[in-house]
């Protein structure tokens, strides 16, 4: 029953309402620190902040590094001439922005479908951050040891895993959903890291 001091029940729905950021959106250092050292606030922070400058500024730089990840891809771009080696390189980091955005943009229908209630922009521009920082690691040891050796794909597991983890707590405080449905929200967008990225399989 509704009490005199609160005639239309607004009170329970105070109680029932989501949680909403603490404080004023975080600056690009904090933002990419956060991610690794302090996901659960930070992306409960930025939930309703849009990080468009960070997410594509560093998923552009890892697409420019990322090729040289692939053993048949390095060679063919060390071989080359400097004028067909730069189209290709800035093309293969453009083409990691439009990936990010596409993976990003089915992360957040899915979410919506299982009844999420965060916006587009928070969800897409961190998960485009979360792929490009989990892969660095594997990254870094695969421009020196090659995309197909023993120790650079156990880092590719192990940095999958991270993914998935940072994916699905993203998800569950963006959007405001049990870590089940957050984790099937980012099922597709796991794979298809595992399939491209981690294995080396580009």
């Amino acid at each position: 029953m509704f009490s005199v001091d609160d005639p239309y029940g607004q009170a329970g729905a105070h109680q029932a309402a989501p949680p909403v950021p603490v404080g004023p959106r975080l600056p690009w250092k904090a933002l990419l620190s956060g991610i690794v050292l302090r996901p659960a606030d930070t992306f409960l922070r930025m939930r309703d902040h849009a990080v468009w400058g960070p997410a594509l500024v560093v998923t552009f730089l890892y697409g420019l590094l990322a090729i040289f990840g692939f053993d048949q891809a390095r060679e063919e771009v060390l071989n080359a001439t400097i004028s067909s080696t730069i189209p290709y390189v800035l093309m293969t980091g453009v083409g990691f922005v439009l990936g990010g955005l596409i993976l990003g943009a089915v992360t957040h229908t899915l979410a919506r479908q299982l009844g999420g209630d965060g916006a587009w922009q928070p969800t897409v521009g961190l998960s485009m951050l979360i792929m490009s920082l989990t892969d660095a690691p594997r990254l870094l040891f695969a421009l020196f040891l090659g995309g197909e050796n023993g120790l650079v794909q156990v880092i590719g597991w192990a940095t999958w895993l991270a993914a998935g983890a940072l994916l699905t707590l993203m998800v569950g405080r963006s959007h405001d959903l049990p870590w089940p449905k957050a984790l099937g929200a980012s099922a597709i967008q796991l794979a298809a890291l595992l399939s491209l990225i981690k294995l080396g399989t580009l």
